[in-house]
């Protein structure tokens, strides 16, 4: 056995015994991957809280002309590769906006060792469905030309949007069930149902949303997904739907949370969502499918 192997059994070892004690069970997936991705220092509420990362980042644009399927964007990606591929993710505006309204989650991702893609659609007034495909294509882009292509692991791509560009995320972890994670942000859809979806999916609604209230959309969605091989639902405290336009340290706590936890496969990051936080000022309540949860 060689001494990285050696390592990783060592690893997966003593963080399988930590939650046992911690009363939590993984249960193996059918396709499980056999290996983890670990990026990073261990982690802690204060370093996933954080506005910036463990890594530095650089940022690349990607002009619309340039674009096909999408309406261009901009990159934020760790400047080493010293551990590494990355993770991709790929990052949708909603309804009438633009990357701008979601620019400060993008690099805040990528500071926690993932490529991320925030783009602009082709127009701000496509719909879920027209969304989904262009976060497909932005991810085919990403993954397959971009200059930053040789930094990703093309197998671990997750999506993440806002509004339509929730609703999108649901479309594209439909037509793509190899994506590895999906976050819904204050999701808004006509479809109700995603029972056939098969992508691990944090969804976040918010309390106060009159544009997507969460008894029409974001739960609706949530109940009908599968409980393996995991979802969860956040529904933020005292917010609107436009909580995910401004920097919020609860959404990108859990979805960081979600994102190591699905697309790197660090079990590190179990302790966040499962079982995940109880109500406080900024978390009217949580769900979790957390006993299914497929790694």
């Amino acid at each position: 056995m060689s001494t990285t192997t050696k390592h990783r059994a060592v690893f997966s070892t003593v963080v399988a015994a930590a939650l046992t004690v911690a009363g939590i069970a993984l249960v193996p997936a059918a396709n499980a991957a056999t290996t983890a991705y670990p990026k990073g220092p261990a982690p802690t509420s204060s370093s996933i809280e954080a506005s910036t990362g463990p890594f530095a980042t650089a940022q690349t644009s990607v002009s619309r002309l340039a674009a096909s399927g999408f309406g261009g964007g901009d990159i934020y990606y760790p400047t080493s590769t010293a551990n590494g591929t990355f993770g991709a993710v790929v990052i949708a505006p909603g309804f009438t906006a633009y990357k701008s309204s979601m620019a400060w989650l993008a690099p805040r991702i990528a500071s926690q060792g993932f490529v991320v893609f925030n783009i602009d659609t082709n127009t701000t007034s496509d719909q879920p469905a027209s969304r989904g495909r262009q976060l497909l294509a932005a991810a085919d882009y990403l993954t397959g030309s971009s200059s930053v292509r040789t930094r990703i692991d093309p197998t671990r791509v997750a999506v993440v949007g806002h509004s339509m560009g929730g609703g999108g995320t649901l479309e594209a972890a439909r037509s793509r069930p190899s994506l590895q994670a999906a976050i819904p942000l204050t999701p808004w859809n006509t479809t109700k149902s995603w029972s056939g979806n098969t992508v691990p999916t944090l969804v976040i609604g918010a309390d106060g949303d009159t544009v997507a209230p969460v008894a029409t959309h974001a739960l609706p969605f949530y109940n009908s997904l599968p409980n393996s091989p995991g979802k969860a639902y956040l529904e933020l405290n005292n917010a609107t739907h436009f909580a995910p336009n401004s920097s919020n340290t609860t959404i990108a706590k859990y979805s960081i949370a979600w994102l190591k936890l699905f697309v790197d496969n660090d079990t590190r990051y179990q302790q966040f969502v499962c079982p995940g936080p109880g109500a406080s000022l900024t978390v009217d309540q949580y769900r979790s499918s957390c006993a299914n949860f497929t790694i």
